[in-house]
């Protein structure tokens, strides 16, 4: 069946860190800032990934502590370190997941205060790992787009069709937009197929409602509408509501 809600990784993180906060004294109350961070960084010592991923997020965003991108970089870094091969499933390995993702972004723009230099190669390494070991929605949706760009991965619409599917069937809403146009418009060497496009950006519309993606979708969408006939609409409305159709044929 076809997931139609966010990527999960994120919302269960988040969960977790609230709960984390709320547990710390037992009493179930947050507990003080400065409580928090100490226990926070008593957990890290100890090599907890959540605690790392929180104070990572910390320092990342200004978020109770100063914004501080070396410190930030170091424990998602310490996550990827320890813990790269952790079981694909569960709580941890959700965060040792988007804790590569969030290495990959600091190696595509570079910390040069941490003495990390932009370095494309390790972005993709780390979203490959991300991708293929941990299944992680965002990483393959990256994957899936580097494959229409030259100066990504190289363009090959087959490869991107593949990744963002797998995305898409995991209710990442820009994988299921950006699956919908290259099916609808298609590429040089691969044939548009405009009623599979057009079901997909529907679907899209619909995952993204009330997130911060949904103008981008629906650009793809209204654009697809604004050229389709009739009888691609009604094609793909009929496979929507058949349900028949929950992966692209290559």
């Amino acid at each position: 069946m076809l997931a139609t809600t966010t990527s999960a990784h994120a919302q269960t993180a988040a969960d977790a860190a609230l709960d984390f906060a709320r547990t710390l004294d037992g009493t179930g109350s947050i507990v003080s800032s400065d409580t928090y961070l100490s226990a926070l960084e008593s957990d890290a010592a100890a090599g907890r990934p959540l605690a790392l991923w929180q104070l990572g997020t910390m320092y990342e965003n200004g978020e109770g502590v100063d914004k501080d991108p070396v410190k930030a970089f170091g424990y998602f870094a310490q996550i990827a370190n320890q813990h790269a091969d952790t079981a694909p499933r569960g709580l941890e390995a959700d965060i040792v997941a988007s804790s590569f993702v969030k290495l990959g972004d600091y190696f595509r723009m570079g910390v040069p205060e941490a003495g990390v230099s932009q370095n494309p190669a390790e972005y993709h390494r780390m979203l490959m790992h991300a991708a293929t070991y941990f299944g992680d929605a965002e990483a393959q949706y990256r994957i899936g787009m580097l494959y229409q760009q030259e100066d990504g991965l190289g363009v090959s619409p087959m490869l991107s069709a593949r990744w963002l599917q797998s995305a898409a069937h995991k209710g990442h809403c820009l994988a299921q937009a950006h699956l919908g146009d290259l099916l609808f418009n298609g590429m040089e060497g691969y044939e548009p197929r405009q009623a599979e496009g057009l079901m997909w950006l529907n679907f899209a519309h619909v995952t993204c409602l009330g997130t911060g993606d949904l103008a981008a979708a629906d650009e793809l969408l209204n654009r697809a509408l604004s050229v389709a006939t009739p009888e691609t609409r009604a094609a793909a409305t009929e496979m929507a509501n058949s349900g028949a159709v929950v992966s692209v044929e290559f």
